[in-house]
């Protein structure tokens, strides 16, 4: 598919008509003859005079703004924006940028909201489930019949567990379909909004999920209990166990339950005595759970709890016995700390996708989206009478250039379609139905793309950001080109520098610039003092630890710093002539080699001083050179007209 009007609309804006005029946001500068309008102007002075305690005048910002625009168009000449690295990272940004702007956010919050909302209350049910394993539409019809036949038993009268013990093909059936309790996220969309629009003792209507078809029945409803912190000692009891294992299993866990109650320590006697591995290393407590986390039996005897510290009396479940002590509870959590987990959760079932489909639809009813009903019939007759979609299928429409949808008088035809479905697909199944949801998929895909491509124009917020991030990379890249890794790596200018600002580097302490050097005994004390006569500063650490230790024997420990008093005992009484320090047994006689200073005498003593220093001179020369280099012109009566917040 040839998506020229896509392409011009990304780079030159040819498509899209909501830009502001010149008369309602004129240009308030120019920087190498490329204009800059006030919208940007006020959105960044805005934004910085928001986060600065030190408010600049707007003088004193036009001329930092000015700055920031040439090294921009530094970079721009020095074609860093041109590079694929560059682009691809702008790239993502606009991706990550956009997705807010493609989805109608008011469907997100209203199903968040409605989330919470089911958040707070828990819905006891049962289900009977059809599954939906085969991809035939005959099973599938198969499938829902039998779903009605069952539901129609149940209106007749029939048990509703019983039904469920006979018809239902999932796990729930063993306990006649019942799950427990269910709150807002716990179960696939179509079952919890079917759920909990019933009240208790009211059926569903057959309810279509990914997992098949579902009856639904309600058997009480409570608000949401909050969240529990327990611990619990337990004794596992196997599911064949015998009736005598069973009886001994029994027989333990109650003889705990009495040392408790005569007193022992519940943390002790769970590291001690409990089953359950896990949690009796920490004394038996569990993590925090709420409502539907635990089998029943556990999760009843555990919230009847009231008091921190309560215990339960021994509870039998399916696992085995448990006494359950309450160590904490708390209610459901404000809106504001949940959304973000709430948001996540909704992303993974059908409301995911219900924000992006309502902003689809808004933006065919805005762009006027029309589909040929009759191509589109054409195509699926096609589909029908093949009995599949293949590549045979793509070969015969691929040159047809009937109109088949249209927007904002762009026009998409047969043969578009034609490039748009995936190659070396062999769809038998349903074939009418895949090129219908094709089409779909397309003019979906097609009309945000579309609006991906506007955003700059249509919403100035967006515009700004982009132009603020993508100059904020040129910025950072070109400054260390021409400014920090330049003078990081440019010793010679340092020292230049250094010298010739020497006087404006002092110390308020001496500082002890040079070696400290402890020896096993007097006399390789001796021979390191003669060595270190025909060595360089640089080599004093490698040479004298090769020489004199091996891999099982060390004779010589070499620190090479520059001290001021305080920051070292064995410097502070050598040098400085303070307490004796304490004594190495096996590094008894220490020694330095070194001078003392009272102010720097090489840009290596003050280096990131210095370095900042020199970085500061090299950007104030270099935004001099920028201005001399580039034409700037301000439009003073636009500047005029700046909207200080």
């Amino acid at each position: 598919m040839k998506n020229k009007w896509l392409l011009a609309a990304l780079f030159a804006g040819n498509f899209c008509s909501w830009g502001l005029a010149s008369d309602v946001d004129p240009v308030i500068m120019k920087v190498n003859n490329k204009e800059i309008h006030k919208s940007e102007f006020e959105y960044i002075y805005n934004k910085n005079s928001q986060q600065q305690i030190d408010h600049k005048s707007l003088d004193e910002y036009v001329t930092l703004f000015k700055n920031y625009k040439l090294k921009v168009a530094e970079a721009e000449s020095m074609g860093i924006d041109t590079t694929a690295a560059f682009k691809n990272e702008l790239a993502g940004y606009r991706e990550e940028l956009a997705r807010p702007y493609l989805i109608d956010a008011s469907v997100d919050d209203r199903l968040a909201q409605e989330a919470y909302e089911r958040m707070k209350e828990d819905v006891e049910v049962s289900h009977i489930l059809v599954g939906l394993n085969a991809r035939m539409p005959q099973d599938r019809a198969a499938a829902k019949q039998k779903a009605d036949s069952i539901l129609n038993l149940i209106k007749a009268g029939e048990d509703f567990g019983a039904m469920a013990e006979k018809y239902s093909e999932d796990g729930s059936k063993q306990n006649k379909g019942y799950l427990g309790f269910i709150r807002g996220g716990r179960t696939v969309y179509p079952f919890e909004k079917a759920a909990f629009a019933l009240q208790p003792g009211e059926v569903s209507d057959v309810v279509e999920s990914q997992f098949g078809f579902h009856i639904i029945k309600v058997h009480s409803r409570r608000p949401n209990p909050g969240e529990y912190l327990f611990s619990h000692i337990m004794i596992l009891v196997p599911r064949n166990a015998s009736d005598e294992v069973k009886a001994q299993k029994e027989a333990e866990i109650r003889a705990i339950y009495e040392e408790l109650k005569a007193g022992a320590d519940f943390a002790t006697l769970a590291k001690e005595r409990s089953e359950d591995k896990g949690s009796a290393m920490r004394g038996g407590e569990l993590p925090w759970v709420s409502s539907g986390q635990f089998v029943k039996e556990f999760e009843d005897a555990g919230f009847a709890l009231k008091n921190k510290g309560d215990i339960t009396e021994p509870v039998l479940t399916a696992y085995g016995w448990h006494i359950i002590k309450l160590m904490d509870k708390r209610g459901i959590k404000p809106f504001e700390q949940l959304r973000s987990e709430i948001v996540r959760m909704m992303a993974r079932d059908e409301r995911g996708g219900m924000a992006r489909a309502a902003m689809v639809k808004k933006l065919k009813d805005e762009y006027g989206f029309t589909l040929d009903s009759a191509q589109q019939q054409k195509l699926e007759t096609l589909a029908r009478e093949m009995g599949k979609v293949d590549s045979s299928y793509i070969a015969a429409i691929h040159n047809d250039q009937s109109p088949l949808f249209s927007f904002k008088d762009h026009a998409y035809t047969v043969a578009d379609f034609a490039a748009f479905l995936p190659q070396g697909r062999n769809i038998t199944f349903n074939a009418p139905e895949y090129i219908v949801a094709m089409i779909g998929q397309m003019s979906d895909k097609e009309i945000l793309n579309f609006e991906k491509s506007c955003l700059e124009d249509k919403y100035p917020d967006f515009r700004n950001l982009m132009n603020e991030y993508r100059d904020g990379m040129l910025l950072f890249e070109v400054s260390n080109r021409e400014v920090w890794e330049k003078a990081s790596k440019d010793t010679e200018g340092l020292q230049k520098y250094f010298k010739k600002n020497k006087k404006q580097y002092k110390w308020e302490k001496p500082h002890y610039k040079g070696f400290l050097i402890q020896c096993s005994d007097e006399a390789t004390a001796t021979a390191v003092k003669k060595r270190l006569k025909k060595l360089d500063a640089d080599s004093v650490i490698v040479v004298l630890t090769r020489e004199f230790n091996t891999d099982s024997l060390t004779q010589v420990k070499v620190e090479r710093g520059l001290f001021v008093e305080g920051e070292n005992a064995k410097i502070d009484e050598l040098v400085f002539k303070g307490e004796p320090a304490k004594v190495d047994e096996k590094l008894p006689v220490a020694f330095v080699s070194g001078k003392l200073l009272k102010r720097p005498e090489d840009y290596t003593d003050v280096r990131g001083q210095v370095t900042a220093d020199y970085q500061n001179y090299l950007e104030k020369v270099w935004v001099e050179n920028l201005n001399k280099k580039y034409p700037v012109e301000i439009n003073e009566d636009v500047l005029k007209t700046v909207n200080k917040q």
